[in-house]
Formats: structure tokens, sequence, C-alpha cells
């Protein structure tokens, strides 16, 4: 299988975190956090992303306790990645974010990056770094 770049969005209401990385996967970048991300304006963003970075997957940051429970905004997540499917063409995949948040605090205390294309950061590292996205790649 081609290796493609993976978009991550850390999806929340007001702003929603995205990095992207490179086709060996291993390089993982922030980008620009996309305001108001679930109405169309910012789905619309979404899509250009996708299609600027020649993304061949997105994931989507998916909110869970340290229980692995669902909450309201797990809900709400899983409404923005419904919606994005509507507008995407691409794989769209939700991965657990626990801690991606505390992760990105404390890279980002000297980095000026975006604390949300941060958070986004960490999520992709870590999917980047699973058994799922080496079976999905063809890679080991």
């Amino acid at each position: 299988m081609t290796r493609s770049r993976v978009l991550a969005l850390d999806y929340g209401r007001v702003h929603c975190g995205a990095a992207i990385s490179d086709l060996t996967a291993t390089i993982v970048r922030p980008l620009e956090a996309v305001k108001d991300a679930g109405a169309p304006e910012g789905l619309r963003k979404i899509a250009a992303l996708v299609e600027a970075n020649d993304a061949g997957m997105v994931i989507v940051g998916m909110p869970v306790s340290l229980s692995g429970e669902a909450g309201a905004q797990a809900a709400e997540t899983v409404s923005f990645i419904a919606a994005l499917q509507t507008v995407l063409s691409v794989a769209v995949i939700p991965w657990d974010e626990r801690f991606t948040s505390k992760l990105a605090s404390r890279k980002g205390r000297h980095s000026g990056s975006n604390p949300h294309s941060l958070a986004a950061c960490c999520l992709l590292e870590d999917y980047l770094g699973s058994a799922q996205y080496r079976r999905i790649s063809g890679g080991n």
C-alpha cells in the first residue's frame, strides 16, 4: 500500500487543532487551528486542508475518560465526525485522545505553537506509532 499523509484533528467547539504527517510518517507538524470546525465554513476549511496537504486519511481525537467511558464531549465529537464524512472522500478515524492535551501543554511551554494544534500533533504521533496504523499502511 502506498503511504500518504495523515491529518489529525483535536476537535473543540471553538478551536480545532490540526497537524499533518510527512509521507514517511516520521515527522509531524502543527497546522493552523480551524475555528468553528463543525460549522459549514469550518468543514470547508478542513476539506481544503485535506486537499492542500494530500492527506489520505483523517484521525479525530475522541475524548474519553481515564476509565474509557465516553461523555457529552464524545457525543459531540461523533456528530463532528459524521459531518466530516459528508464533505471528505478519505477515511475519518476516531482515536483515543487521553493525555494529549497534557502532553501538548508540556511540549508547548517553549514552542510558541497553538496548544490545540500541539494536542493534534501528540494525537498524530500516538496514532502513527500504533499497530493499527502499521496494519492499515502496510508497514511493520
